[in-house]
């Protein structure tokens, strides 16, 4: 219980902690949220200064943050500056899009990383082992909007395989019941006659973003399941299962690779709020209309609301994934109790 106790305590300042920079670092930024409204050129003092206050931004900066934080533990999370529209509401309209290319991304990384980690650990030493491992390494260092753009050029301007930009063609008219296109489309598949080719759309817009954001973390995920695959192959038991002339295959997928999985299971879990952070790059560059993509324009209006409170539930929603995660291995490790 004190466990549980701890981690869930934990949370409250580590919150606390990261309002607290970014409400003082945006507000570092040169600019002005009400001339950026209003326009730099003939401003009306009056106007400007009502503006101002209306906004709160004439207030004392501490007793800014104050409001905010009173507000935020109450659920309530500002209005956009921009838009005068709900924060909550905004992320709300926008998260499916972030969710449907993270899990994306991790699916790919998870389906590729896996295998090669497995095929790397039986292959210890071997020209395909060194060749693996230096190429994850090379994945892991390339920086996303490099990755995307390099990915653009090639599959998307130069072989014109993929779409540049956005989640779906244009002239398909989708009706939004999850957020998720790929859901989304198929349940539209059923109900309209254009069949699956809006679902094939919106695969073919997801694939570019998908893979830029699923690079590092599979480079992540093949030498996690090198490394743990290496040390369960050397355990005993497996040693005696080859001793009694077991089948190879079944020793290393029955049982060494289920053992294998705890680790990987919490990488797993764990990038996940690496791939929320990357999600800002790459929505960026692919135009994909994102949480990411929301807060890089708010950064650029100087939308202070939608600023702190997106920055908020994305540190929210890493925290709880970490907190899950030991909370899961605490069960599944026996070591902890």
């Amino acid at each position: 219980m004190k466990f549980f106790l701890k981690k869930f305590l934990d949370l409250i300042p580590t919150l606390l902690g990261i309002s607290l920079i970014c409400f003082f670092i945006i507000r570092l930024i040169p600019g002005d949220p009400v001339l950026n409204l209003v326009g730099e050129r003939g401003v009306d003092p009056v106007r400007y200064a009502e503006m101002k206050h209306n906004l709160g931004l004439d207030l004392p900066i501490i007793q800014q943050f104050w409001f905010f934080v009173k507000n935020a533990c109450m659920g309530n999370l500002g209005t956009s500056i921009v838009s005068n529209n709900s924060v909550w509401a905004e992320f709300i309209e926008r998260f499916p899009a972030t969710f449907e290319l993270g899990m994306f991304s991790l699916f790919f990384a998870t389906i590729i990383g896996i295998p090669l980690g497995i095929y790397a650990a039986l292959k210890r030493n071997s020209f395909f082992d060194y060749f693996l491992m230096g190429t994850s390494l090379i994945g892991y260092s390339m920086p996303i909007f490099w990755w995307g753009l390099i990915l653009i050029l090639l599959f998307s301007v130069k072989l014109g395989l993929t779409p540049v930009s956005g989640r779906i063609e244009l002239t398909y008219d989708i009706p939004v019941m999850t957020g998720l296109y790929l859901i989304d489309t198929l349940q539209s598949a059923v109900v309209k006659a254009e069949g699956f080719a809006p679902f094939w759309s919106a695969i073919k817009h997801l694939i570019l973003p998908a893979i830029a954001l699923g690079t590092i973390p599979l480079a992540v995920i093949a030498r996690m399941t090198r490394s743990s695959m290496l040390e369960v192959l050397g355990e005993d038991y497996i040693r005696t299962a080859r001793a009694k002339g077991m089948n190879k295959t079944r020793i290393v997928y029955i049982h060494a690779l289920r053992n294998a999985l705890v680790p990987i299971v919490t990488t797993l879990a764990l990038l996940f709020g690496s791939i929320i952070t990357g999600a800002i790059l790459t929505e960026t560059i692919f135009s994909w209309p994102g949480i990411g993509k929301w807060i890089v324009q708010s950064i650029t209006s100087r939308d202070y609301p939608v600023i702190q409170g997106g920055v908020l539930i994305i540190s929210f929603i890493i925290v709880m994934t970490n907190i899950i995660v030991d909370v899961i291995y605490y069960f599944l490790n026996p070591k902890m109790r």
